[in-house]
């Protein structure tokens, strides 16, 4: 059946010039995004509140009986109860009858009371060799939307729950993670920019004493240098809302590495800037603190993406199961050989000039993550993306779940969400995604600790040989 009237004509025909003009406003000067920052920062404060406590302050939930046994100390819930009337000491919880609530730290009390009596077979606690440091796990790609963020902060939530110790390390000066996290940034002296600092004006204090010894003048130490040098990163790590988690967070400033770094390297041409947070982690003994580092880098291969990548020892690269996203991602990493190349060649033709070991670049694992992954719509795809990248790749594929909008409206993590707010399956299903993501992390990192004890263990036979 046809209709004799005409078809409308498309919108983007007939614009009145006139009518057009009248809606602009006057032009637009620098002074407007200052009122449209200060608007914005207004709203994300009052966004990010929601949910948190009366003082603004973010709080985590508690857990109940489900699901700690289910998902945190593995006995059922029959003998919890059981081994909780058996010992008054222990953390009771709160709530009536058999459906009791636990905070986190309270879990993790009851973890050392299980790891201690309960079945030998059983694992309370997470496994982490005795005096190992602890591992970094670099969550990076130079696309925004990825899901970097979101997979990190998830990631070091479940470690958390899992019962690891984890420190948290915001590079990205949008802020995000640091949001996430309940985080509070003043300025660029709260963020890692003072470790990068740091690291540099110890380069020029030592090689101001052999400037000193030839007789040349010295590299001068300005305000910026001398201030950095005060700063300890551990001054930098605030607490969160998680009792076993820990956070240096980022804020707009931190921006000003990107360009404060090359100019330091022009200053100082022996300076190893990829090396600056690694032996800010190092120095400071943050390294023997935590059992993990994540750490959160800027959707590009900067300078403290660089650094980031340098003190990994763990790399994840997140993307999703689309044509852009999979070229993109194959970009970043054509862009990680020639960085990483590129240094280690400049490097050791000096080196080997002065008789120096040769330096090398390398993880214990590299993995792409496909994230937000739709198996209705995207299978075949990832299924492409998986044949080429290989053995680089998860073999879980991250999917998306009501969950992840809903936590991220609410400025929280998956796990931060209560139960009691879902359909039960509902819930089950949506965390399970980013349980089976962290199960694969988690093996990497329990091979990596195994794989160097053995190493370790192995030299150690040698040198009594």
């Amino acid at each position: 059946m046809t209709t004799s009237g005409k078809q409308p004509i498309p919108p983007y025909f007939g614009i009145d010039p006139e009518r057009s003009a009248a809606k602009l406003t006057q032009p637009i000067d620098t002074a407007r995004f200052a009122k449209a920052a200060a608007f914005a920062a207004r709203g994300r404060d009052e966004l990010a509140k929601t949910g948190h406590a009366p003082d603004g302050k973010k709080q985590l939930r508690r857990f109940s009986t489900w699901e700690v046994c289910r998902y945190l100390i593995p006995v059922a819930p029959a003998h919890f109860r059981r081994v909780l009337r058996a010992n008054p000491d222990l953390p009771q919880g709160t709530g009536e009858g058999n459906s009791k609530w636990f905070d986190l730290s309270e879990i993790m009390d009851l973890r050392v009371h299980f790891a201690a009596e309960g079945a030998a077979n059983r694992e309370y606690q997470p496994y982490k060799p005795e005096g190992a440091q602890a591992k970094t796990i670099a969550v990076a790609n130079f696309k925004g939307g990825v899901g970097k963020t979101s997979t990190c902060a998830h990631l070091a939530m479940s470690a958390a729950l899992d019962g690891y110790k984890v420190l948290v390390i915001d590079l990205d000066s949008q802020g995000s993670l640091t949001s996430i996290m309940g985080g509070t940034v003043s300025d660029e002296w709260q963020t890692a920019f003072p470790i990068l600092a740091r690291d540099f004006a110890q380069h020029v204090q030592a090689e101001n004493k052999v400037r000193v010894a030839r007789g040349d003048p010295e590299i001068p130490l300005d305000e910026t240098l001398t201030e950095a040098l005060e700063v300890s990163p551990r001054n930098l790590v605030q607490e969160t809302h998680w009792p076993n988690i820990d956070l240096i967070g980022a804020q707009l400033n931190l921006y000003w590495a990107e360009f404060q770094i090359p100019v330091w390297r022009m200053q100082g041409r022996g300076w190893q800037l990829w090396d600056g947070l690694t032996n800010g982690l190092n120095d400071s003994g943050l390294l023997d603190e935590y059992d993990l580092i994540f750490l959160d880098t800027p959707p590009a291969l900067g300078y403290l993406t660089i650094n980031a990548l340098a003190a990994a020892d763990i790399l994840l690269v997140p993307l999703g199961a689309s044509f852009l996203e999979f070229d993109s991602t194959g970009r970043f990493f054509d862009m990680l050989y020639s960085t990483f190349a590129s240094i280690e060649d400049g490097e050791n033709a000096q080196r080997r000039q002065q008789g120096l070991p040769e330096i090398k670049f390398e993880w214990d694992a590299v993995r792409t993550l496909i994230t937000r992954f739709d198996a209705n719509q995207q299978t075949d795809l990832a299924n492409v993306i998986q044949a080429y990248f290989g053995d680089l790749m998860t073999t879980f594929r991250q999917d998306v779940t009501a969950m992840i909008g809903q936590a991220g409206e609410q400025v929280n993590g998956i796990y931060e969400a209560d139960y009691r707010e879902f359909n039960r399956d509902t819930y089950v299903r949506g965390r399970e995604t980013f349980d089976r993501t962290w199960a694969e992390v988690k093996e990497i990192i329990v091979g990596a600790w195994f794989k160097d004890q053995a190493e370790q263990l192995k030299e150690s036979d040698h040198g009594q040989a």
